[in-house]
């Protein structure tokens, strides 16, 4: 790399890898069965950037490593609340899987199975309540949680769509402004 090329990469040490899933295959020749070993590996910053990738090889460290270099390269920015739940509800899916995620006050945690559980303490997320229908794969549910965060969008994505300001979409939180309070005569 040029001296005053700027690198745009994460440093190694801030990344937060999880393994999720190893899937041994066996392929049968001949002199009997050669096993090969599929990765399942999420990769974030903690900070709202996540990524997963998938690696195959003969041997697990190899493949651990090629899901990890693949993560790397496909991770996505996610908007956060506070730095610490998601902005809105949403749901996702991906083959016969179907994810369900909920934002959470402060101090509820991460209540989520597995994989989805992965993908959540990599992203940072400290607050969030999620719920797995249908298929228990992990590559479904990874899929899944993507699919649902791709969707997840801040309210100053919104207004700058619409051409409002930040307030005119969120109003208060926690309450309605547009309630006309009665008065006892």
């Amino acid at each position: 790399m040029a001296r005053y090329e700027k690198d745009n990469r994460q440093p190694e040490s801030e990344l937060i890898e999880k393994l999720v899933h190893i899937n041994r295959v066996a392929k049968v020749v001949k002199g009997g069965r050669r096993f090969g070993f599929a990765a399942l590996v999420v990769v974030g910053d903690g900070k709202g950037k996540v990524g997963f990738g998938k690696g195959k090889a003969r041997e697990v460290p190899e493949a651990i490593t090629k899901a990890t270099e693949e993560a790397k390269k496909k991770m996505v920015r996610v908007a956060l609340r506070e730095g610490r739940t998601l902005h809105h509800d949403i749901e996702g899916r991906h083959g016969a899987g179907r994810v369900v995620i909920r934002s959470a006050k402060t101090g509820t945690g991460i209540i989520a199975g597995g994989p989805m559980r992965a993908v959540f303490e990599a992203l940072g997320v400290q607050d969030v309540v999620t719920k797995s229908v249908g298929s228990s794969n992990p590559y479904n549910m990874i899929y899944g949680t993507f699919d649902a965060l791709k969707k997840q969008s801040s309210p100053r994505t919104i207004a700058a769509k619409r051409n409002k300001k930040v307030s005119d979409i969120v109003g208060r939180r926690g309450g309605r402004e547009d309630v006309v309070q009665e008065t006892t005569e």
